[in-house]
This record gives structure tokens, C-alpha cells and sequence, in this order.
């Protein structure tokens, strides 16, 4: 059935309450392939307890609603639903253990047409459970591609932003896990597309595809280490387009060019030379 645009709009995403302990903590940052160095800053700031420190995309993760665009009453095809962009804003530096609350809404629903799909923008602000504090505020656009045509309003014309014309100041190689999915999924998001052979088959992928947000946590990793000296403070916004889909096994290039206190940056799958990442947009503190 065609989308219901008003009753997407009114959905009620209940809230989540999240604890999560050190050990959540490190196993967000394994499945990011912290700890390929065993020896390097990363590794022993955000997957060792002694000093352990929270990776800044963690923030994705937490207060996470699940996969509530499945529920039979939307009469939506998630499973050929995609993660089109995803930005976050952090208001302070993630505790690497506590109690959370997520609140999602969906904040606008757009129709690209019959053959395009539809676009979906949702909104999550993560609080403290004790104080109500805001920690940080993730925006999600998604992609149902089997789901256009319902005579909603078209997504506003929203160019591609140009790199500049320079070679990178910073180029960070990271190689994911032939297990990486795997992994990642233990942090929350169990959406089997990224596991199941069959699925992603009927979804039109030759295999299963790594999660978007593994994909932006990496690139996070490579901001990190490139232009933050691995200080979490310092990353205090990044938002991306996922251009196409990452498969574990691959070798994620993510190169990076510093303009008035921000970084852009885009990532590639080096073997195919495939842009995964563009829009790469990252404000960063002094």
C-alpha cells in the first residue's frame, strides 16, 4: 500500500532507555577494527578499560529505536530501505558507561516518484537518564526505495559539495574486518541484511553489505587519528552522504582536507575505487 505520508509524520517512536557499561564501549570500538595495531593510541584509548575513553560515533548507537519502520501497520518495504545520510552533533564528550534516553521522530517524508523511492528524515536527542542533560542529537535520512509514489512533495534540490581543488592534507587507509558486520551488529543495529546472503540477494546485492553507520564510525576513526590527535573533544560534528555500499573485506581510503577550523572529507572502497562517502562535513574545536 501507498505511503501514508501524515501517518509517518505522527508516528510514535517510543523512547528507549539505554544502559550500556565499559565492555559496550570497547566492543563499539572492535567493531570499528580498533585494535588492528594493537599498539596504537586508538587502540589503547577506546578498547582498554584503563583510561578508556568513547569513540565520538558512538553516539549513533546509543538509544537506538530499532527497526521500527518494520512494524506491518506502515505497510513499508523496509527491506529495500537504505541509509542515505547521517549526521550527529555532540554536545559533550560521551560517558563510556551510563544510562541514556533516545527520543526519535520522524521530521519530514518526501516523495522522489514511482521509480525513486521515498526519503525519510528522522531526528534522536540522547539524554542523560539521571539529569536530562543533552548529549548529543543524531539526523537520519533514509531511503525506501520500493516506496514512491504516494503524492507527497518532491526533496528539495540539494547539491553535491565540491572538494577543494587540492590534493588531501590527510589520507587515512583502514582495512574492515571480513567479519566486521558481524561485529557491528552486537552494538545494536541486527537489521540481517548486513549477515544474510539470501536477504541481500533479494535486496539486489551480490552480498551482504556493511552497516552505513560502521562506515561513518570508520571515517570517524580516520578524523580521529588524522586532524584530533585521537582526542574525542575535539570532534564535535560530522555529518556524510552514503554514495554506495560498503562490503566487509574491502579497504576503506578516507582523505581529508582541512578549511577554517572544519575538515571535508570523502571515503572510498579502494579496491573498486568506489566513492562510499561524500559530503563528508566535520566541525572540529581548537
Amino acid at each position: 500500500m501507498p505511503i501514508d505520508r501524515e501517518q509517518l509524520l505522527n508516528w510514535n517512536i517510543p523512547e528507549v532507555r539505554h544502559a550500556y557499561t565499559e565492555r559496550d564501549t570497547m566492543l563499539y570500538a572492535l567493531g570499528l577494527g580498533v585494535g588492528d595495531d594493537p599498539q596504537s593510541p586508538q587502540a589503547l584509548r577506546f578498547a582498554f578499560e584503563r583510561d578508556l575513553l568513547a569513540l565520538p560515533t558512538m553516539a549513533v548507537v546509543l538509544g537506538y529505536p530499532g527497526l521500527w519502520m518494520r512494524d506491518p501497520a506502515l505497510g513499508l518495504q523496509w527491506h529495500r530501505m537504505l541509509h542515505g545520510e547521517q549526521g550527529m552533533a555532540l554536545y559533550r564528550p560521551l560517558p563510556t558507561a551510563g544510562t541514556v534516553i533516545g527520543r526519535t521522530r520522524v521530521t519530514e517524508v518526501y516523495d522522489r516518484g514511482p521509480e525513486k523511492g521515498a526519503v525519510v528524515h528522522t531526528r534522536r536527542d540522547v539524554v542523560d537518564a539521571a539529569t536530562d542533560e543533552l548529549l548529543c542529537s543524531l539526523f537520519a535520512t533514509s531511503m525506501l526505495r520500493a516506496d514512491g509514489g504516494f503524492g507527497g512533495p518532491p526533496p528539495p534540490a540539494r547539491p553535491g559539495a565540491a572538494l577543494p581543488e587540492r590534493a588531501p592534507d590527510c589520507v587515512r587507509d583502514l582495512a574492515i574486518l571480513p567479519q566486521a558486520a558481524f561485529i557491528y551488529r552486537l552494538s545494536g543495529d541486527y537489521n540481517p541484511l548486513h549477515v544474510d546472503p539470501q536477504l541481500a540477494a533479494d535486496a539486489g546485492f551480490q552480498a551482504p553489505i556493511l552497516h552505513g553507520l560502521c562506515t561513518f564510525g570508520m571515517a570517524g576513526r580516520a578524523l580521529l587519528d588524522a586532524v584530533c590527535g585521537n582526542d574525542p573533544r575535539r570532534l564535535q560534528s560530522m555529518d556524510v552522504r552514503f554514495s554506495t555500499p560498503v562490503y566487509p573485506g574491502e579497504t576503506l581510503r578516507t582523505e581529508i582536507w582541512i578549511e577554517q577550523g572544519a575538515a571535508v572529507f570523502r571515503s572510498t572502497a579502494l579496491e573498486r575505487g568506489a566513492a562510499v562517502l561524500t559530503n563528508g562535513n566535520a566541525r572540529l574545536a581548537a
